[in-house]
């Protein structure tokens, strides 16, 4: 068994706590009472445990004991006891004789017990939880047995799409990345995942030799080398992992080729805007319901309407124990044209909206043209103020201070520790 250690707490977004998702582990759990076997499984059908193989019987450390006497243990055993502190303890001694090195224990106890809660870690669980509990909490607790320790905190991955084509979703999601960065004093990287018809490079007045298409075809050889590579500098805090937009090869993606990306990203960048296209394939499903945010950009009319009911139904369904996505209305007072009152637009789909950008079509023309954002045409404008308030609202982050601290400092930092 291993002992546990405390561990920083996550950085903490609008309404949870980033929880990093767990590597290919197994877990088996052994319960004594259904609600903490259906908490357990609960947390089993979450998406952050999407790697992990893990499996859940009844019996208690009574039986954990019995099934490990001539097989081999999984990397995680969990253990729900109602036994007295002496039982545990001698079912803990038992389990240990079998115990392979390595073996993280986690006990779930009904009595809240400071000296057993001692002698436990002193046995070497990692972690004692105290019944009843939510699935947040077995989570939370799970995946920070596999957080280094001393390990900064994790990054947020905020995915951003449009509800159709034309909404305007890449240049909220730019603007607020710029916005994080700028206002918000927080490391930010931009990934364009429309590979062929990016816009990122447009939007910021850049032109990379490399950017994410050398990430997702040569995973091979993606690390935190070749990512600092990658980045395109906008800003001290604003970087871009740009789309090639050419049509050289056609872009069949597996269902897992940005995960690597998005696992070194989260573990070096404190926040990660995804440009999510507009289509709908396994890799892009994906993107969303792994991100630790889902904003749903569209515009007051019905086909937005629509769709955008179908992606925030989707993502309540596959993340039961997340926030639920957030909505922005975009091209608000579009002349002469007939549109959805926002208040039932917000109604339809059971959401707050996060924020109301109103149509303006010379300053956002001129950003583009310019290649820059709206901020830096028209500083102080509401439309600025509004992609400050989404950052806000995303990131549970005041408006900050600038700093000089540079985005590449994680990095940078992570590579002198290895060396």
């Amino acid at each position: 068994m291993s002992a546990g250690q405390d561990q920083d707490p996550p950085v903490t977004g609008a309404a949870d706590e980033v929880i990093a998702p767990l590597p290919r582990v197994t877990i088996q759990a052994f319960c004594e009472t259904p609600g903490v076997a259906a908490t357990m499984q609960a947390a089993i059908a979450d998406r952050r445990m999407e790697k992990a193989h893990a499996r859940i019987q009844m019996g208690g450390p009574a039986a954990a004991v019995e099934a490990f006497r001539a097989a081999p243990t999984p990397n995680i055993i969990v253990l729900e006891t109602v036994s007295d502190s002496a039982t545990l303890v001698a079912h803990l001694d038992a389990l240990s004789e079998s115990c392979d090195a390595g073996t993280k224990v986690v006990v779930i106890g009904h009595v809240n017990d400071v000296q057993l809660y001692r002698d436990l870690i002193r046995r070497g669980v990692s972690e004692y939880l105290i019944a009843p509990l939510g699935t947040l909490d077995v989570l939370k607790t799970l995946s920070e047995l596999y957080v280094a320790p001393g390990a900064r905190n994790l990054g947020r991955i905020i995915a951003v799409m449009g509800a159709k084509g034309g909404v305007g979703a890449s240049t909220v999601s730019h603007n607020v990345a710029w916005a994080i960065a700028r206002n918000l004093d927080a490391s930010t990287v931009i990934v364009d995942l429309d590979i062929a018809f990016g816009t990122a490079g447009l939007d910021f007045n850049q032109d990379p030799p490399q950017g994410i298409a050398e990430a997702v075809f040569s995973p091979e050889r993606l690390d935190a080398n070749m990512l600092d590579r990658l980045l395109s500098r906008c800003s001290d805090n604003l970087a871009l992992l740009a789309a090639p937009a050419v049509l050289d090869r056609t872009l069949d993606l597996p269902e897992d080729a940005f995960e690597q990306l998005f696992d070194l990203l989260r573990a070096t960048v404190p926040c990660v805007v995804l440009d999510v296209p507009h289509l709908w394939s396994s890799w892009a499903r994906r993107a969303l319901i792994h991100s630790d945010e889902i904003v749903v950009v569209a515009a007051p009319e019905l086909a937005s309407l629509r769709n955008a009911k179908n992606l925030v139904d989707l993502a309540k369904a596959n993340r039961p124990n997340d926030s639920g996505p957030k909505l922005v209305l975009n091209q608000v007072g579009v002349p002469k044209r007939p549109e959805i009152d926002a208040s039932e637009f917000s109604k339809a789909l059971g959401l707050d909206i996060l924020a109301t950008i109103p149509f303006d079509a010379q300053l956002f023309g001129t950003a583009a043209n310019n290649g820059q954002m709206i901020a830096e045409v028209q500083a102080g404008s509401k439309i600025a103020e509004a992609f400050v308030q989404i950052a806000s609202g995303l990131t549970g982050r005041g408006e900050a201070k600038r700093s000089k601290r540079s985005l590449f400092e994680p990095i940078v930092a992570k590579l002198r520790r290895k060396a």
